[in-house]
Protein backbone atom coordinates (compact mmCIF):
# COMPACT_ATOMS: atom_id res chain seq x y z
CA UNK A 1 0.00 0.00 0.00
CA UNK A 2 0.98 3.45 -1.17
CA UNK A 3 0.84 6.72 1.50
CA UNK A 4 1.62 9.59 -0.99
CA UNK A 5 1.89 12.62 2.25
CA UNK A 6 4.82 10.02 3.66
CA UNK A 7 6.30 9.17 0.00
CA UNK A 8 6.67 5.44 1.51
CA UNK A 9 4.95 1.55 0.18
CA UNK A 10 4.35 -0.80 3.01
CA UNK A 11 1.77 -3.51 3.99
CA UNK A 12 -0.83 -2.16 5.83
CA UNK A 13 -1.44 -4.29 8.68
CA UNK A 14 2.32 -3.11 9.31
CA UNK A 15 1.09 0.09 11.47
CA UNK A 16 -1.63 -1.24 13.44
CA UNK A 17 0.25 -4.32 14.64
CA UNK A 18 3.81 -1.82 15.66
CA UNK A 19 1.78 0.64 17.05
CA UNK A 20 -0.29 -2.23 19.50
CA UNK A 21 2.70 -3.69 20.86
CA UNK A 22 4.54 -0.41 21.50
CA UNK A 23 1.48 1.24 23.24
CA UNK A 24 0.56 -2.08 25.36
CA UNK A 25 2.96 -1.55 27.40
CA UNK A 26 4.42 2.11 27.73
CA UNK A 27 0.54 3.41 28.10
CA UNK A 28 0.94 1.68 31.71
CA UNK A 29 3.18 4.89 32.03
CA UNK A 30 1.23 7.41 30.64
CA UNK A 31 2.82 7.29 27.65
CA UNK A 32 1.12 6.51 24.73
CA UNK A 33 4.27 5.19 22.31
CA UNK A 34 4.26 7.82 20.32
CA UNK A 35 8.11 8.19 21.44
CA UNK A 36 9.34 5.05 19.76
CA UNK A 37 6.69 5.26 16.85
CA UNK A 38 8.81 8.34 15.66
CA UNK A 39 11.89 6.70 15.53
CA UNK A 40 10.37 3.71 13.51
CA UNK A 41 8.87 6.14 11.45
CA UNK A 42 11.82 8.27 10.71
CA UNK A 43 14.59 5.16 10.48
CA UNK A 44 12.59 2.19 9.27
CA UNK A 45 9.72 3.31 7.03
CA UNK A 46 12.10 6.42 5.88
CA UNK A 47 9.51 9.01 6.58
CA UNK A 48 11.62 12.47 7.26
CA UNK A 49 9.50 15.53 6.14
CA UNK A 50 8.11 17.91 8.86
CA UNK A 51 4.66 15.83 8.09
CA UNK A 52 5.78 12.63 9.88
CA UNK A 53 5.72 14.88 13.56
CA UNK A 54 1.97 15.85 12.25
CA UNK A 55 1.21 12.41 11.77
CA UNK A 56 2.22 11.09 14.80
CA UNK A 57 0.30 13.77 16.59
CA UNK A 58 -2.91 12.07 14.32
CA UNK A 59 -1.77 8.54 16.08
CA UNK A 60 -2.29 10.17 19.38
CA UNK A 61 -5.48 11.78 18.95
CA UNK A 62 -6.89 8.42 17.40
CA UNK A 63 -5.33 5.99 19.73
CA UNK A 64 -5.32 7.54 23.51
CA UNK A 65 -9.14 7.95 23.93
CA UNK A 66 -10.07 4.32 25.11
CA UNK A 67 -7.14 4.37 27.62
CA UNK A 68 -8.27 7.86 29.41
CA UNK A 69 -12.08 6.44 29.38
CA UNK A 70 -10.33 3.09 30.98
CA UNK A 71 -8.42 5.32 33.79
CA UNK A 72 -11.30 7.66 34.53
CA UNK A 73 -13.70 4.68 34.66
CA UNK A 74 -11.52 3.04 37.59
CA UNK A 75 -11.41 6.62 39.43
CA UNK A 76 -7.75 7.13 38.65
CA UNK A 77 -8.07 10.08 36.87
CA UNK A 78 -6.81 13.20 38.64
CA UNK A 79 -8.76 15.74 36.58
CA UNK A 80 -7.46 19.34 38.08
CA UNK A 81 -3.52 17.77 36.65
CA UNK A 82 -4.78 16.92 33.38
CA UNK A 83 -6.34 20.84 33.28
CA UNK A 84 -3.19 22.30 34.38
CA UNK A 85 -1.24 20.59 31.80
CA UNK A 86 -3.48 20.88 28.54
CA UNK A 87 -3.50 24.89 29.10
CA UNK A 88 0.40 24.43 29.72
CA UNK A 89 1.08 22.53 26.96
CA UNK A 90 -1.20 23.68 24.42
CA UNK A 91 0.89 27.29 23.61
CA UNK A 92 3.76 25.32 23.63
CA UNK A 93 2.70 22.56 21.11
CA UNK A 94 1.95 25.74 18.61
CA UNK A 95 5.48 27.16 19.35
CA UNK A 96 6.95 23.58 18.68
CA UNK A 97 4.64 23.46 15.36
CA UNK A 98 5.88 26.57 13.99
CA UNK A 99 9.93 26.14 14.98
CA UNK A 100 9.47 22.12 13.35
CA UNK A 101 8.69 23.83 10.14
CA UNK A 102 10.62 26.93 10.43
CA UNK A 103 13.90 26.01 11.38
CA UNK A 104 13.63 22.49 12.05
CA UNK A 105 12.80 21.09 8.40
CA UNK A 106 16.41 19.17 8.83
CA UNK A 107 15.67 16.95 12.31
CA UNK A 108 19.76 16.79 12.68
CA UNK A 109 19.31 20.34 14.35
CA UNK A 110 17.30 19.12 17.21
CA UNK A 111 17.78 15.37 17.93
CA UNK A 112 20.75 15.63 20.16
CA UNK A 113 19.08 18.28 21.92
CA UNK A 114 15.94 16.22 22.59
CA UNK A 115 18.15 13.31 22.96
CA UNK A 116 19.69 14.97 26.26
CA UNK A 117 16.53 15.04 27.54
CA UNK A 118 14.78 11.69 27.18
CA UNK A 119 18.33 10.67 28.57
CA UNK A 120 18.11 12.48 32.09
CA UNK A 121 14.26 11.81 32.15
CA UNK A 122 14.92 8.08 31.61
CA UNK A 123 18.30 8.68 34.04
CA UNK A 124 16.50 10.32 36.75
CA UNK A 125 13.15 7.65 36.43
CA UNK A 126 16.73 4.51 36.65
CA UNK A 127 18.14 6.79 39.80
CA UNK A 128 14.47 6.67 41.61
CA UNK A 129 14.21 3.06 41.20
CA UNK A 130 17.59 2.38 42.65
CA UNK A 131 16.83 4.00 45.59
CA UNK A 132 12.74 4.06 45.97
CA UNK A 133 12.26 4.95 49.36
CA UNK A 134 14.63 7.71 49.53
CA UNK A 135 13.29 8.88 46.43
CA UNK A 136 9.24 9.74 47.20
CA UNK A 137 8.62 8.06 50.08
CA UNK A 138 4.70 9.11 49.81
CA UNK A 139 4.66 7.62 45.98
CA UNK A 140 6.51 4.35 47.18
CA UNK A 141 3.64 3.96 49.74
CA UNK A 142 0.94 5.16 47.86
CA UNK A 143 1.81 2.49 45.16
CA UNK A 144 2.34 -0.46 47.74
CA UNK A 145 -0.77 0.46 49.20
CA UNK A 146 -2.43 0.09 46.11
CA UNK A 147 -1.49 -3.17 44.77
CA UNK A 148 -1.81 -4.60 48.37
CA UNK A 149 -5.71 -3.13 48.41
CA UNK A 150 -5.98 -4.19 44.79
CA UNK A 151 -5.08 -7.89 45.41
CA UNK A 152 -7.17 -8.06 48.64
CA UNK A 153 -10.57 -6.56 46.86
CA UNK A 154 -10.10 -8.65 44.06
CA UNK A 155 -13.14 -8.22 41.63
CA UNK A 156 -14.50 -5.90 44.19
CA UNK A 157 -12.11 -3.18 43.50
CA UNK A 158 -14.50 -0.82 41.95
CA UNK A 159 -16.17 -0.39 45.59
CA UNK A 160 -13.16 0.30 47.51
CA UNK A 161 -12.97 4.05 47.45
CA UNK A 162 -9.74 4.08 48.76
CA UNK A 163 -8.60 2.99 45.63
CA UNK A 164 -9.64 6.19 43.98
CA UNK A 165 -8.65 9.70 43.75
CA UNK A 166 -9.88 11.81 45.68
CA UNK A 167 -9.09 15.93 44.86
CA UNK A 168 -9.13 17.85 48.41
CA UNK A 169 -8.04 21.61 47.19
CA UNK A 170 -7.60 23.29 43.29
CA UNK A 171 -6.97 27.01 42.93
CA UNK A 172 -4.37 28.60 40.82
CA UNK A 173 -1.48 28.29 43.11
CA UNK A 174 -2.16 24.45 44.69
CA UNK A 175 -3.14 21.33 43.82
CA UNK A 176 -4.36 18.55 46.32
CA UNK A 177 -5.28 15.20 46.21
CA UNK A 178 -5.08 11.73 48.14
CA UNK A 179 -4.56 8.58 46.75
CA UNK A 180 -4.36 5.18 49.16
CA UNK A 181 -4.41 6.70 52.28
CA UNK A 182 -1.18 9.29 51.33
CA UNK A 183 -1.56 13.26 50.20
CA UNK A 184 -0.02 14.93 47.10
CA UNK A 185 0.60 18.88 47.38
CA UNK A 186 1.04 20.07 44.35
CA UNK A 187 1.92 24.19 42.93
CA UNK A 188 -0.33 24.75 39.87
CA UNK A 189 2.27 27.71 38.27
CA UNK A 190 5.30 25.14 38.59
CA UNK A 191 3.61 22.72 36.86
CA UNK A 192 1.80 24.99 34.24
CA UNK A 193 5.39 26.10 33.51
CA UNK A 194 7.03 22.82 32.90
CA UNK A 195 4.11 21.65 30.60
CA UNK A 196 4.60 24.99 28.23
CA UNK A 197 8.44 23.83 28.08
CA UNK A 198 7.89 20.36 27.33
CA UNK A 199 4.85 21.12 25.37
CA UNK A 200 7.16 23.10 23.07
CA UNK A 201 9.23 19.71 22.58
CA UNK A 202 6.47 17.88 22.18
CA UNK A 203 5.27 19.71 19.30
CA UNK A 204 8.31 19.77 17.58
CA UNK A 205 8.01 15.79 17.39
CA UNK A 206 4.78 15.14 17.27
CA UNK A 207 4.65 13.28 20.92
CA UNK A 208 2.68 15.40 22.42
CA UNK A 209 3.57 17.62 25.87
CA UNK A 210 1.92 15.02 28.38
CA UNK A 211 3.96 12.14 27.37
CA UNK A 212 7.13 14.10 28.22
CA UNK A 213 5.22 15.12 31.30
CA UNK A 214 4.74 11.81 32.51
CA UNK A 215 8.23 11.13 34.15
CA UNK A 216 8.30 14.82 35.37
CA UNK A 217 5.33 14.01 37.53
CA UNK A 218 6.81 10.58 38.64
CA UNK A 219 9.91 11.44 38.97
CA UNK A 220 10.27 15.41 40.31
CA UNK A 221 6.87 15.83 41.51
CA UNK A 222 6.80 12.49 43.45
CA UNK A 223 2.88 11.38 42.03
CA UNK A 224 1.90 7.70 41.67
CA UNK A 225 2.32 6.26 38.56
CA UNK A 226 -1.16 4.68 39.22
CA UNK A 227 -2.35 8.23 39.21
CA UNK A 228 -0.32 10.00 36.91
CA UNK A 229 -0.59 8.08 33.51
CA UNK A 230 -4.37 8.95 32.83
CA UNK A 231 -3.59 12.95 33.04
CA UNK A 232 -0.02 12.80 31.22
CA UNK A 233 -2.36 10.60 28.42
CA UNK A 234 -5.34 12.53 28.00
CA UNK A 235 -2.81 16.11 28.36
CA UNK A 236 -1.46 14.37 25.03
CA UNK A 237 -4.71 13.73 23.60
CA UNK A 238 -5.85 17.10 23.51
CA UNK A 239 -2.26 18.78 22.38
CA UNK A 240 -2.49 16.33 19.84
CA UNK A 241 -5.80 17.22 19.05
CA UNK A 242 -4.51 21.04 18.57
CA UNK A 243 -1.06 19.74 17.11
CA UNK A 244 -2.95 18.09 13.85
CA UNK A 245 -5.19 20.77 13.46
CA UNK A 246 -2.45 23.48 13.20
CA UNK A 247 0.06 21.35 11.08
CA UNK A 248 -2.77 20.71 8.38
CA UNK A 249 -3.20 24.81 8.90
CA UNK A 250 0.42 25.51 7.85
CA UNK A 251 0.21 23.16 5.32
CA UNK A 252 -1.34 25.79 2.13
CA UNK A 253 1.71 27.82 3.12
CA UNK A 254 4.68 25.47 2.43
CA UNK A 255 3.52 23.51 -0.89
CA UNK A 256 7.15 22.85 -1.43
CA UNK A 257 7.18 20.08 1.40
CA UNK A 258 5.31 17.68 3.03
CA UNK A 259 3.59 19.59 6.37
CA UNK A 260 0.22 17.89 7.12
CA UNK A 261 -0.40 14.33 8.61
CA UNK A 262 -0.33 11.43 6.30
CA UNK A 263 -3.84 10.77 7.49
CA UNK A 264 -4.24 7.28 6.55
CA UNK A 265 -0.78 6.37 8.02
CA UNK A 266 -1.85 8.23 11.10
CA UNK A 267 -4.94 6.07 11.04
CA UNK A 268 -3.42 2.53 10.69
CA UNK A 269 -1.28 3.55 13.68
CA UNK A 270 -4.15 4.90 15.85
CA UNK A 271 -6.12 1.79 15.05
CA UNK A 272 -3.36 -0.19 16.68
CA UNK A 273 -2.72 1.90 19.16
CA UNK A 274 -6.28 2.17 20.42
CA UNK A 275 -6.53 -1.22 21.04
CA UNK A 276 -2.88 -1.30 23.19
CA UNK A 277 -3.33 1.75 25.24
CA UNK A 278 -7.13 0.40 26.49
CA UNK A 279 -5.50 -2.97 27.29
CA UNK A 280 -2.11 -1.15 28.79
CA UNK A 281 -4.74 1.17 31.06
CA UNK A 282 -6.99 -2.30 31.76
CA UNK A 283 -3.69 -4.13 32.62
CA UNK A 284 -1.66 -1.32 34.67
CA UNK A 285 -3.27 -1.92 38.07
CA UNK A 286 -2.25 -5.90 37.54
CA UNK A 287 1.53 -4.84 36.93
CA UNK A 288 3.87 -3.72 40.11
CA UNK A 289 4.82 0.18 39.71
CA UNK A 290 8.54 -0.92 39.86
CA UNK A 291 7.51 -2.36 36.65
CA UNK A 292 5.81 0.11 34.98
CA UNK A 293 8.65 2.75 35.80
CA UNK A 294 11.34 0.02 34.09
CA UNK A 295 9.00 -0.04 30.96
CA UNK A 296 8.60 4.01 30.98
CA UNK A 297 12.71 4.39 31.48
CA UNK A 298 13.49 1.63 28.75
CA UNK A 299 10.44 3.74 26.45
CA UNK A 300 12.67 7.06 26.94
CA UNK A 301 15.86 5.53 26.83
CA UNK A 302 15.67 3.99 23.63
CA UNK A 303 15.18 6.57 21.46
CA UNK A 304 17.19 8.62 23.60
CA UNK A 305 20.17 6.28 22.49
CA UNK A 306 18.72 6.38 18.84
CA UNK A 307 18.56 10.22 19.08
CA UNK A 308 21.99 10.62 20.49
CA UNK A 309 23.95 7.88 17.66
CA UNK A 310 22.54 9.95 14.88
CA UNK A 311 21.47 6.30 13.47
CA UNK A 312 18.58 7.71 10.92
CA UNK A 313 20.95 9.45 8.34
Amino acid sequence: MYFPVAGIEISPWIPPVVAFAISLFTSMGGVSGAFLLLPFQVSVLGFHSPAVSATNHLFNMVAIPGGVWRYAREGRMVWPLTWIIILGTLPGVFIGALARVHYLADPEDFKFFVGLVLLYLGGRLVWDLLRPRRAHPLSASAEAQFQQRFDNAGHDHAQDETLRVAVKEFSPVRLVYEFCGQRFDLSTPRIALLSFIVGIVGGIYGIGGGAIMAPFLISFFGLPVYTAAGAALMATFVTSVAGVAFYQLLAPFYPDMAVGPDWMLGLLFGAGGIAGIYCGAMLQKYVPARTIKLILAAAILVPAAGYLGKPFR
